[in-house]
């Protein structure tokens, strides 16, 4: 890009620090969210869906047979 005067400078240069703002704000919010992810709770609510469902097909197949 070409630029004309300082003033087109500056602004292209504060249009980029604002952007590299937001991309910073927002790998701090998939920071969080991973983070969050992987907290012992949410494995063991994982965990907990995941043999509730397991259960009712078993039952479903003991009732069918």
């Amino acid at each position: 890009m070409q630029y004309n005067s300082f003033k087109e400078i500056e602004l292209d240069l504060k249009r980029l620090s604002l952007q590299r703002q937001i991309l910073v704000e927002e790998l701090k919010q998939q920071k969080h969210n991973v983070a969050e992810d992987l907290k012992p709770y949410n494995w063991v609510n994982w965990v907990l869906k995941f043999a509730r469902k397991y259960g009712a097909l078993m039952l479903i197949k003991k009732i069918f047979k």
